[in-house]
């Protein structure tokens, strides 16, 4: 059966091993547990990108043996630097996305070495916490152009045919330096509609929108710098039907939203 394409957020650092921090984030942490329930099937497995790896080609993990995790956060408790999530590797997942992403003539390459980021273990590790579905991790391109992410989504459309779950994980909202502050709630509730509308276009709608998202309203509010949002733009491209509004809700005085695309 055919896996949808999924744009989740995957909230602050590692809040689910944070005592203080997962309060904040307890309706997130609700969506994602339940996540697996709402899927077709389970997942042969999981293609990931994440709003922290940008390469110069869209660059896939493809090691063989769990990748290992790294700690890409900083100030946080040392016992948030052990945590464990021993997911496997898909070699053949690598091989195939890399291959479809060549078809459509993108810059691709691999990479055996690098661990998953949080990006990529704190949201699976809720969703998941056995570390039971193979894991391959999908860069950025370090371009950070919508258009071009929205292509290796089109690009990697087939794999959900096959059984694999195309996953963005980054943030609706992602300004540092705005986060808590009450003034941002109005502009950042704005920017989420226009989002909301957006994903909910079919595909050549969609594709239209989101490839200019800077015209939205309050966009460089909401996102200073754009990798958070581009995870979004590849599963929206995997997809030509339209989208659904996933999951919301306000942290830290900002909307946060995940969309599904069928």
């Amino acid at each position: 059966m055919r896996q949808p394409a999924l744009f989740i957020p995957h909230g602050g650092g590692p809040w689910p091993w944070m005592r203080d921090m997962r309060p904040m984030w307890h309706g997130l942490e609700g969506y994602l547990a339940n996540l697996p329930a709402t899927l077709p099937e389970p997942p042969r497995a999981i293609l990931i990108v994440s709003g922290h790896w940008e390469a110069p080609a869209f660059t896939v993990t493809a090691g063989e043996d769990h990748p290992g995790l790294l700690y890409d956060y900083y100030g946080f408790p040392p016992s948030t630097y052990d945590i464990q999530w021993p997911a496997p590797g898909a070699p053949w997942l690598a091989e195939r996305a890399e291959g479809l992403l060549a078809e459509a003539a993108l810059p691709t390459a691999r990479e055996t070495q690098r661990g998953f980021d949080h990006g990529v273990f704190v949201p699976l590790a809720v969703a998941w916490p056995q570390a039971d579905v193979p894991v391959v991790q999908l860069s950025l391109h370090q371009s950070l152009d919508p258009a071009l992410h929205l292509a290796a989504g089109h690009a990697l459309a087939p794999l959900r045919n096959e059984g694999v779950l195309v996953l963005g994980s980054g943030m609706s909202f992602h300004n540092l330096r705005a986060y808590g502050n009450p003034a941002v709630t109005a502009p950042a509730a704005e920017f989420d509609r226009w989002l909301v509308d957006a994903a909910g276009r079919d595909g050549e709608g969609r594709r239209g929108l989101l490839a200019h998202w800077q015209q939205a309203p309050y966009a460089q509010v909401c996102h200073p710098r754009p990798e958070h949002l581009l995870p979004l733009m590849v599963a929206a491209g995997a997809s030509e039907e339209p989208g659904t509004h996933d999951f919301g809700e306000e942290v830290l005085a900002a909307a946060v939203s995940g969309f599904r695309f069928a």
